[in-house]
């Protein structure tokens, strides 16, 4: 599956949640989210732009690898996701085949869905609130199209397409923690 994904910024979480309501988005549930995310030894995912992570979501987890970004202006990219039954088992595996942890994002992610886009409202701690917006596509042909309507989605909520970040939560939580260092 190809994830297509914009997210940006957000100043003021309950203007937002108004206007996508306002739009004719549904709320689909409320998630308390934990993900550790894992690099290997022999591959730096870093440097590939992969990610794989352990996701706790409220009582059930998932084990995710997440290619490398298909474009220089959105977070498109392959994803695959499995649900485990056992998320300290899982982590001895990885860890057994050279991927050790380097940090986990905690966050409290609203769901919401009107036509094809999921929106999530993310609530990351040590970083504020953000809006995800993506559509799941069977494969890499024309998924521009998709991109491009999440952007005039995105402008509807008087943002812009230069308001929106490429990088992941974890990014974000590490490159906090050299500023402050």
């Amino acid at each position: 599956m190809i994830e297509v994904e914009v997210k940006a910024c957000v100043k003021d979480p309950r203007m937002i949640e108004r206007s996508i309501v306002a739009m004719g988005a549904a709320p689909i549930g409320i998630e308390n989210q934990a993900d550790t995310y894992y690099n290997g030894s022999g591959r730096d995912f870093v440097k590939t732009d992969e990610a794989l992570r352990i996701r706790a979501k409220d009582n059930k987890y998932f084990l995710t690898y997440k290619g490398p970004k298909l474009d220089k202006i959105s977070k498109t990219r392959q994803e695959f996701e499995v649900e485990i039954n056992d998320p300290s088992n899982m982590g001895n595996i990885l860890s057994s085949l050279g991927f050790s942890p380097v940090g986990t994002v905690i966050k409290k992610r609203k769901n919401y869905r009107i036509g094809d886009f999921f929106i999530s409202l993310d609530e990351v701690r040590n970083l504020g609130t953000f809006i995800e917006i993506e559509i799941a596509v069977k494969d890499s042909r024309n998924y521009d199209e998709k991109v491009e309507s999440i952007f005039k989605f995105i402008e509807k909520l008087d943002m812009n397409r230069e308001s929106t970040i490429r990088e992941s939560y974890l990014e974000m939580l590490l490159q906090k923690d050299n500023l402050n260092e």
